[in-house]
């Protein structure tokens, strides 16, 4: 088993949640029956529990990319309700500020724009970012005052979504396409602060995540019956699925035995860049070219 299974998150599921379902199902399914025999697990980028949405799970050899899809980008839907600024900057928190104004429809799309391109954006207190070694919602929920540096973010595009007419908003719904690292529930907030109001998120839904939508999402129960019925394969995303946006390296058998053993080929004549090495249709490795020379970035053990 190595590829993706992209769940489609439920509300109140943790990703780690997510893993422990993937590895249950695969034990259900009689595909480990033994720990030493269960593929590795991991999932491609945490989503928080009040979320929903694309969730990658790696197995196998996937495992190695996982690291690949932290870092790529995401497309979100969420809704920012006007009015009250809770201290998770989400449902689940405690209000902290309120605001008796209400933005117009066209205030909000006149303010769209000041947050779309390179943005600094301050994460919120409650974050698994660490502070002196700790992570910073433990610090907050301590009761701890818990001051994070700003961080450098892109958001690609943001923009409505069914927008309705008037002058007084109690909520919007926006679709944004983001960089690695940007905090939806930061990003509403500091829309709220600009409109002169104040707000937090009531719904977010990650639409995907680098290369995966929810076209090839499934729910857990979804997941439990194809486990019932030892049919895992067919949820199963191959492993070059996570690297779509790379192009194909065709190898002759010498070439793709020279990089399993991490030597360096010369002479390919390839631009410079990354590159998914395959010997037929067998991935061998993620390699980098660079000036004639191929090197492995992430050997596959296939």
């Amino acid at each position: 088993m190595h590829g993706w299974i992209i769940l489609d998150k439920p509300l109140g599921l943790g990703s780690t949640q997510g893993v422990s379902a993937v590895k249950r199902a695969l034990r259900d399914g009689g595909y480990g029956p033994k720990k030493k025999d269960m593929p590795k697990v991991g999932h491609g980028g945490t989503l928080d529990p009040l979320a929903t949405g694309v969730l990658p799970i790696a197995l196998g050899e996937a495992t190695k990319l996982a690291g690949r899809m932290l870092d790529s980008d995401k497309v979100y839907d969420f809704t920012c309700r006007f009015g009250v600024q809770t201290d998770t900057l989400d449902l689940e928190g405690k209000p902290i500020a309120e605001s008796d104004v209400r933005p117009a429809l066209d205030a909000v799309e006149a303010v769209l724009p000041r947050f779309t391109g390179p943005i600094a954006q301050v994460p919120p207190a409650y974050s698994a970012l660490k502070v002196d070694g700790e992570r910073a919602y433990d610090l907050a929920r301590a009761g701890e005052e818990v001051v994070l540096p700003s961080r450098d973010v892109t958001i690609h595009a943001l923009t409505l979504t069914s927008p309705a007419a008037g002058d007084a908003l109690e909520e919007v719904t926006l679709t944004a396409h983001v960089s690695k690292g940007t905090y939806i529930r930061s990003l509403a907030r500091d829309i709220a602060l600009a409109l002169g109001t104040v707000g937090h998120v009531t719904m977010l839904r990650r639409t995907k995540a680098g290369p995966f939508t929810l076209d090839s999402a499934i729910s857990l129960d979804k997941l439990a019956d194809a486990a019932k019925h030892r049919a895992l394969e067919q949820c199963l995303l191959p492993l070059r699925a996570g690297l779509d946006d790379i192009p194909a390296l065709l190898l002759t058998p010498d070439q793709a035995g020279l990089l399993r053993q991490g030597q360096v080929l010369a002479g390919i004549a390839a631009d410079d860049g990354q590159y998914f090495a395959l010997l037929g249709e067998i991935p061998v490795a993620l390699v980098e070219a660079q000036s004639g020379l191929v090197r492995v970035v992430r050997g596959f053990n296939l």
